[in-house]
């Protein structure tokens, strides 16, 4: 599986989830669905969609938490063809 293919998945994903704005998930729901090869891939392509500006990352105590850029929002949605 591509890089940008994985990528796509995850920010529909989050879609799914509605995860904008307040909605978020954490690390370790982010990487469920994936093979189990790809998990830690999962994170390091979640990071460049963050320095892209498509995700935002919320740290916690726990783990961090993830959610799609509500200023990016007609981007994201032009990327998933919606």
């Amino acid at each position: 599986m591509r890089d940008e293919e994985i990528k796509l998945r995850i920010i529909r994903k989050l879609h799914i989830r509605g995860c904008w704005g307040t909605h978020h998930t954490s690390e370790s729901n982010l990487q469920k669905g994936f093979p189990s090869h790809l998990r830690g891939r999962i994170l390091e392509l979640a990071e460049e969609l963050r320095k892209e500006g498509l995700l935002v990352k919320h740290p916690t105590h726990h783990e961090a938490q993830w959610n799609l850029n509500w200023d990016k929002k007609g981007e994201i949605e032009k990327m998933l063809g919606i």
